[in-house]
């Protein structure tokens, strides 16, 4: 369920009408709903109501500040990847002890910055990462928090560039190396292994590879009570998918149901990892018709938005839907939906049959709510979109469009300088 509706013959995020919206801001333009949001986020963290849980959001998905301090409101904490990331969480009032520091490659760092900031736990991905954070906690006389990513080698269906629990992958330990690394843990003076992590991929359709993952964990779990490591928390990772195209997903209410069943006995906090079933469908993206035209029998939409805007049709071959603005009067054409970056691969939709537009129309592409500005680029020198976050009938800008003079903002200093370059 999302608050993008037509109304009236016009498409309207909540009460206010997209075109008032494009008017006043231009395009491209993304949109985001709060009360899609909110909903979106009681609907998943209420399944768990059986069992002591904590939901936390994967900033990934989205990291607007707006976004998050609206989830933050509503009690969610974090799943965290990087420090620009725990940066944005802490500026938009996430609680530090809500806050889970995923990731491969953390730096000394950001591994600090963590630890100053008293996070609730390390989600650690290799036995170098682990000495690397008792060395760096001894180093500020903390004991850091820490839990174990194990890779369980669950084929999660879905599309390879998502997929992160196969022993192909580069994500995790095999539960081999997890039992050595929990072994070190124990001995190590400033860690302390408090829980067990898996996360196997993203926009999964199905429940089964879930419970197969927690069938390993609880094995796996087992085995750390024979080694006395008292585990607190047992986290699964995100990875519910969302429609956006024909697909069917499981209600987080039946995996809450799923999950609690299976979690009886176990005395363990649950810690979930949602990012795009919360943040999917809390968006649009809105462009203008530019151009069109036909070579041949291919007919082509060529729209102000592009793969730099919005990455996931040219990287993943994804499926966003299309649908004009203002409702149309049954006459339909079929065309590739393109933008105006130098690429073939820039396109939002191909072969896509909707409702016919013309030269100034608005298109939404929907569902562009998770991975969507958090993946755009400045290629092209191509300034980045607004973002606008709309409730009932108010509406914020909640990010500035880029302007040309942001584009080198960065760059201004080695111009003035270039000059003194010896030869």
């Amino acid at each position: 369920m999302h608050h993008f509706q037509y109304k009236n013959g016009q498409l309207h995020a909540e009460d206010i009408a997209v075109a008032d919206l494009v008017y006043e801001y231009g395009t491209p333009l993304y949109i985001y709903s709060a009360t899609t949001l909110k909903r979106h986020y009681k609907a998943f963290d209420s399944a768990f109501d059986g069992i002591d849980h904590l939901t936390c959001y994967s900033v990934k998905a989205n990291s607007n500040l707006s976004f998050l301090k609206i989830l933050a409101q509503e009690g969610a904490g974090t799943d965290i990847v990087s420090g620009g990331e725990l940066f944005r969480a802490l500026r938009a009032g996430v609680d530090p002890k809500k806050i889970v520091y995923s990731g491969v490659g953390k730096k000394t760092v950001e591994i600090q910055e963590a630890l100053f900031a008293d996070i609730l736990m390390f989600n650690v991905e290799s036995v170098q990462e682990l000495e690397r954070i008792n060395d760096v906690a001894g180093g500020v006389d903390k004991v850091a928090r820490v839990s174990l990513r194990i890779n369980p080698d669950v084929d999660p269906k879905t599309h390879p560039y998502v997929s992160t629990g196969l022993k192909e992958n580069k994500f995790g330990l095999s539960r081999a190396d997890a039992l050595k690394a929990y072994a070190l843990a124990q001995s190590l003076p400033n860690v302390e292994p408090i829980g067990m992590d898996c996360h196997i991929g993203s926009q999964l359709t199905q429940l089964s590879p879930f419970m197969e993952a927690l069938e390993k964990l609880k094995e796996f779990h087992g085995q750390l009570v024979q080694m006395g490591i008292k585990i607190k928390y047992m986290d699964l990772g995100g990875g519910l998918g969302i429609t956006y195209n024909e697909e069917a997903p499981p209600h987080p209410e039946e995996l809450g149901k799923a999950l609690i069943e299976s979690l009886k006995g176990l005395d363990v906090t649950l810690i979930l990892e949602p990012g795009r079933v919360i943040a999917g469908n809390t968006g649009i993206l809105v462009t203008e018709v530019q151009y069109t035209k036909t070579n041949e029998d291919k007919t082509f939409v060529i729209v102000d938005a592009a793969m730099n805007d919005l990455v996931r049709p040219s990287l993943y071959g994804s499926y966003h839907r299309i649908a004009s603005v203002r409702e149309g009067n049954g006459e339909e054409m079929t065309a590739d939906v393109v933008g105006p970056i130098c690429e073939s691969g820039d396109f939002l939709a191909k072969n896509r049959t909707f409702p016919k537009v013309a030269q100034g129309d608005l298109l939404a592409a929907f569902s562009a709510g998770a991975y969507g500005f958090v993946m755009s680029s400045q290629y092209n020198s191509r300034a980045r979109a607004a973002e606008i976050m709309v409730e009932g009938d108010k509406h914020v800008l909640v990010r500035k469009r880029e302007v040309y003079n942001d584009l080198v903002a960065l760059e201004e200093d080695g111009l003035a300088c270039i000059g003194r370059l010896k030869k």
